[in-house]
């Protein structure tokens, strides 16, 4: 997954913006401790304080690097708790407008944060996604034990997805050689400078996860069966058994608060 540097209510001036990609990810918690008792453990993350503009916020660390951020919103805001996955633009303004004019939801924004944009959306279908304009960067795998390394769009038609998201995020015309959107294993897939790094696939609503269309995301492991059981030690539960995918040996799992999320193994 590309960028670096968040914060749980938006990116912040460190994050570099990959344009037409998920570039981050965060989460919304109602409590700090909760949440970092819950992954510290479970993904081996250390925490760093950021900025807390709209409330108590922390880098999630992994080997020196920022992988997500996790933080509780302020000023009264009632918020489920949830993974957000941000998609860099160079405009949010002009990617907030093709949102509204494609009879989707914009929900805040855009606001100026830090260094740049932000703004939250929800695709026609309902699922959430983050809008994110920043100091441009290139993409790149965060090939570490604790970080994302997979976001995925749970839908029920991944074609009028892909239309929706390419017409926001102007898939179309961008360098062959930095950017592809191909179809493999069943998937629409993103690929980013060499790699792919997301990917919109077909869940029928009220599918295996119960969940209404979602951007799911997924965290490197690195055994995905030993992860259920420290995860249900931890005070998670499990949304089903473990699965062999294309990508990974993959499990889906809801956090002590509700947050859902998935881990993921690589293949042997």
């Amino acid at each position: 997954m590309g960028g670096d540097g968040s914060t749980s209510d938006g990116p912040t001036a460190e994050v570099r913006c990959v344009a037409a990609v998920p570039c981050w990810v965060s989460l919304m918690a109602r409590d700090l401790d909760t949440a970092r008792a819950f992954y510290g453990p479970l993904l081996g993350w250390e925490f760093e304080p950021g900025p807390d503009r709209f409330g108590p916020y922390e880098h999630a660390v992994v080997g020196g690097e920022a992988v997500a951020g996790v933080g509780v919103a302020g000023g009264g805001w009632d918020m489920p708790v949830a993974w957000t996955s941000y998609f860099g633009t160079e405009s949010a303004d002009a990617a907030a407008d093709a949102v509204r004019e494609r009879g989707a939801t914009l929900a805040v924004g855009p606001l100026s944060f830090d260094a740049g944009r932000l703004a939250f959306a929800a695709d026609p279908a309902g699922a959430v996604f983050g809008i994110w304009e920043g100091p441009p960067g290139r993409a790149r795998r965060l090939d570490l034990l604790g970080a994302p390394v997979w976001i995925e769009l749970r839908t029920p038609d991944p074609f009028a997805a892909a239309l929706f998201y390419g017409e926001v995020f102007r898939w179309d015309g961008r360098d062959p050689e930095r950017f592809e959107v191909r179809w493999e294993h069943d998937r629409v897939v993103l690929r980013a400078e060499g790699h792919s790094v997301a990917a919109l696939a077909r869940e029928q609503a009220g599918g295996p996860t119960g969940l209404t269309p979602h951007w799911e995301v997924s965290f490197s492991v690195p055994d995905t069966d030993e992860a259920l059981v420290r995860a249900e030690r931890l005070g998670g539960s499990v949304l089903g058994p473990a699965f062999d995918s294309p990508y990974g040996r993959v499990a889906r799992l809801r956090d002590p608060e509700g947050g859902r999320f998935a881990v993921i193994s690589a293949k042997p």
